[in-house]
């Protein structure tokens, strides 16, 4: 660890000690994971929102990711998670009337996929409280034994080998929703089998199927990434399933940013994870491929602005079209914007 003597990391002052030019400042930009917290340790609001994505970046839409903000206080603890999304349609219409900020125009909430078949009732209060921006679902199913991550991420035992779960994912696609899952590195095998029981359903893979750096996994980046590699192919064969582009500035991927006097600058992300992203984008193809700013997470560790900048640098080879594709378009088609 480096003793940290100036702003603390992940604050507005830690990341002025980077400043950047936008590259590229006039490509459009869909955000499409992103959360918000009116209070604790990640508070989110609209407002820092909008000076991160008003940094430079044209950033002309965002989606918001469940994050079990604001949920209901009261009724059916089953609709609780309907309370995040009202939230987030308030949110949402405050930021109407301003052209020049970036529109919050997708939700994808929660629901219990336990209840199989039963979520329907769910989804559709999630669809009249959503004002037209219902998207989808997340239930996360990461979890890791080894002790390593903290286990208010990693405790809960990953439900996709559950039936009631599978029927539940399957309904999304027969009700025309997308379905987000997150997990770690290590249990692609059962996601790949999820994805197989649900060919219809479209699925969306969060933050890379995150790498683990820390604890158990701190002295055995080869050996993950040489994991995360084969597994990486095994999911791209799975043609209901794209894959977001971020999250490996979380803290667990081991890269130890958010532990730095002076945060990382584009080129630092460019040359420790372009492997990881260039090798996701190899697999499935742009077209199935979208970046993601998983803010105010990865904000723990580095700017909006410089992950954007390190976002480009990475595919400044790609084509017109595949750089669309990546930033703007693949976001477009899957969430429907």
């Amino acid at each position: 660890m480096i003793r940290n003597t100036g702003p603390k990391p992940g604050t507005d002052g830690w990341h002025a000690l980077v400043d950047e030019t936008v590259i590229e400042p006039s490509r459009p930009i869909i955000d499409p994971h992103h959360h918000l917290w009116t209070s604790g340790p990640l508070k989110y609001t609209l407002d820092d929102l909008w000076a991160d994505t008003g940094a430079g970046h044209n950033v002309e839409k965002t989606v918001f990711v469940e994050c079990r903000s604001n949920y209901r206080s009261y009724g059916d603890e089953k609709l609780r998670p309907i309370g995040e999304t009202e939230f987030v349609v308030r949110t949402a219409e405050k930021g109407r009337t301003q052209s020049d900020k970036a529109a919050i125009s997708g939700i994808v909430g929660h629901a219990d996929l336990t209840l199989g078949e039963q979520v329907s009732m769910i989804l559709e209060a999630h669809e009249e409280a959503g004002n037209g921006l219902f998207r989808g679902i997340r239930h996360v199913g990461a979890f890791d034994d080894s002790g390593s991550v903290d286990p208010s991420l990693a405790a809960r035992p990953c439900p996709y080998g559950d039936a009631s779960f599978r029927l539940g994912v399957k309904t999304l696609g027969k009700r025309g929703y997308s379905f987000d899952a997150w997990h770690f590195f290590h249990q692609s095998s059962d996601f790949v089998a999820l994805a197989n029981f649900a060919p219809n359903t479209l699925i969306i893979l969060d933050h890379l199927a995150s790498p683990i750096g820390v604890g158990a996994f701190a002295n055995k980046k080869n050996e993950v990434f040489d994991d995360w590699v084969q597994n990486t192919k095994e999911v791209a064969a799975c043609e209901n399933v794209v894959i977001k582009l971020g999250g490996l500035a979380m803290p667990f991927s081991g890269f130890g940013w958010h532990e730095r006097e002076i945060p990382p600058t584009s080129d630092e992300i460019v040359d420790a994870q372009k492997h990881y992203y260039r090798h996701a984008i190899e697999c499935f193809g742009p077209d199935r491929c979208m970046f993601e700013s998983n803010f105010p997470v990865d904000r723990l560790s580095v700017s909006y602005k410089v992950l954007w900048n390190a976002f480009k640098k990475m595919v400044a080879d790609f084509s017109e079209e595949e750089k669309n594709a990546l930033f703007y378009g693949t976001a477009a088609r899957v969430y429907r914007l």
